[in-house]
């Protein structure tokens, strides 16, 4: 709930003006949205809300100081959908008979917009990765969002850029899906070995490295097992899709409720793995972008959170996380995360109230 220190907090951004660094004159639209940053302080929230001026760049194909490292520009998606036909006729009682129908009801069609001028950002962190989650009801477009920056979807309209070019066919961005994705006939070498394997990579270059890899997922021992349940349990088959798409060491890395199938102790331990393997000095960094509804894991994993509403998506907020970047679980614990969920959930039933 908002509170006078939010108000006043946000009287005092209000004038901050936003800026692109750019080294020539590019072509901009502008459209406003609400941009939001959350932190914690060890009475209360102090909530930096603005309405700030996002500017989509047009023109990605000139050089940049700084860039984002992903981008959605006017991005609209629609579906052509069915109508209902019209409802039963009313007999001479006076009610509705399901039985009634008009003769030859026509069913129309129609559009059902799922983006429309949706705008989204995820800007560049100086020398290390960062973890943005996205929170929203069910069918608000979280996961298409994915599908766009990977290139296996493409919106009816609007740009998406990646490191501030745009994105191309070539472009290869890994994700990893909520059911078990591993091929059951490949050992977990194999398997994880994958990538460097379609790349050409020396095979004794691509051993090392996938053999590395699966020490980081703490999958060592396991080498020789074929990738399959009930040889491995969903974690370490889960596990084994995250070594196969960090291997190759991609600058994005994207996560549809990648932990989603798995009992409350098995995914608790997969958030640790993914906290540990970012927050130590192992030579992965890339940026991850995660679909959740479990407001506690995105809390817990990550650097700021969108929470988007529908019909159409927007943005409705984006909450910077202003917690220690090494956590371990006892953080769930913590008064200042507890203020996050509690904020969140806040958040979410105004906007499922809306």
């Amino acid at each position: 709930m908002e509170t006078n220190i939010f108000k006043r907090k946000l009287d005092q951004q209000k004038s901050a003006p936003v800026e692109i660094p750019t080294e020539e004159p590019v072509t901009t639209s502008v459209s406003t949205v609400q941009s939001v940053k959350v932190t914690p302080t060890d009475d209360l929230f102090v909530n930096t809300y603005e309405d700030q001026t996002i500017v989509e760049l047009k023109k990605r194909d000139q050089k940049y100081e700084k860039v984002n490292i992903i981008d959605l520009v006017d991005i609209r998606q629609e579906y052509d959908v069915i109508l209902q036909a019209a409802p039963g006729k009313t007999d001479s009682t006076g009610n509705k008979s399901m039985f009634v129908q008009p003769a030859q009801p026509k069913p129309t069609k129609g559009k059902n917009v799922v983006f429309d001028n949706f705008n989204m950002s995820v800007k560049d962190i100086e020398s290390r990765g960062q973890f943005t989650t996205i929170l929203g009801k069910s069918g608000c477009g979280k996961s298409t969002i994915l599908r766009y920056i990977c290139g296996v979807q493409k919106p009816t309209s609007g740009e998406i850029y990646l490191h501030g070019k745009k994105l191309q066919e070539s472009d290869r961005i890994p994700m990893v899906f909520q059911q078990y994705s591993s091929f059951p006939w490949m050992t977990v070498l194999e398997n994880v070995a994958l990538p460097l394997t379609l790349k050409n990579v020396p095979k004794q270059e691509a051993h090392d490295r996938a053999i590395e890899m699966i020490k980081i997922v703490g999958l060592a021992g396991h080498e020789s097992k074929f990738a399959k349940y009930p040889t491995l349990s969903g974690g370490q088959l889960q596990r084994i899709a995250i070594a196969r798409n960090l291997v190759a060491d991609p600058t994005i890395l994207l996560m549809d409720e990648p932990f989603g199938a798995l009992d409350i102790i098995n995914r608790r331990s997969m958030q640790v793995l993914m906290r540990k393997i970012f927050q130590e000095n192992n030579g992965v960094d890339p940026t991850v972008v995660l679909v959740t509804h479990d407001i506690r894991e995105s809390i817990f994993l990550s650097s700021n959170i969108l929470i988007l509403d529908a019909n159409p998506a927007t943005v409705r907020c984006n909450i910077e996380v202003d917690l220690p970047l090494e956590r371990d679980i006892s953080l769930k614990r913590d008064p200042k995360f507890l203020e996050y969920v509690n904020y969140i959930e806040d958040m979410m039933e105004k906007i499922e109230k809306e």
